[in-house]
């Protein structure tokens, strides 16, 4: 990924080294993320369920997680990310890095995004990676199932901490990208495929002739 403060894993940061070239990064005067808005006002504080729900909605049609098409504005300025592969810092560059990484064939399916009762001030996102990553000549990702956890600022209500954890190991993931036939043998067989959800976004309440 792009702009990366730290891998943590030497193999990861071994494939970095291979990863392919972004348009951009190849002298074209393209900007695939060019239509986001990355100094957008923030939006304003909304308790922790209807921001779940927002963010719901929103990821199950964008699929940011792997399309880079995220919506800035509910990310604060000090947005950091790790999962465990690497750390970095900044929602745009979380965003390029995600869609240099991904091929245009990948899947973020969430499965839920919900408030986390356990944890203070986070919403926790479950959902079904699928696709390819534009490694060499292009690696072929087994489904698996991610856990983000998404931290929110108490006075800002805004994203401020974003962790990824996965529900096989690293390794397993890689061997089953480079030795397909390996799966569900060595290796975990694949998630299982994930039913479609309709996902509305929260309708705004308004007050009534102001009194109520």
């Amino acid at each position: 990924m792009s702009n990366v403060d730290e891998y943590r894993n030497g193999v990861t940061e071994f494939l970095s080294n291979f990863m392919q070239r972004t348009p951009q990064e190849a002298g074209e005067d393209v900007d695939p993320l060019g239509f986001i808005d990355f100094s957008a006002p923030k939006v304003g504080k909304m308790s922790l369920e209807k921001l779940a729900a927002t963010l719901d909605a929103e990821l199950n049609e964008k699929e940011w997680f792997v399309t880079g098409n995220v919506n800035p504005i509910y990310f604060g300025d000090d947005f950091q990310f790790q999962d465990p592969d690497v750390k970095l810092t900044g929602i745009e560059d979380y965003a390029r890095g995600v869609k240099k990484l991904f091929s245009e064939d990948s899947r973020a399916q969430i499965i839920s995004c919900e408030v986390n009762k356990a944890i203070p001030n986070t919403i926790t996102v479950t959902w079904r990676l699928s696709g390819g990553v534009n490694i060499g000549p292009g690696l072929q990702i087994k489904p698996y199932i991610c856990y983000t956890d998404l931290t929110v600022d108490e006075v800002t209500g805004l994203v401020v901490f974003q962790e990824d954890k996965f529900d096989i190991p690293g390794w397993d993931i890689l061997l089953s990208a480079l030795f397909p036939f390996l799966i569900g043998k060595v290796t975990a067989p694949p998630a299982p495929e994930v039913e479609p959800r309709v996902v509305k976004m929260p309708v705004e309440e308004k007050k009534l002739f102001g009194f109520f």
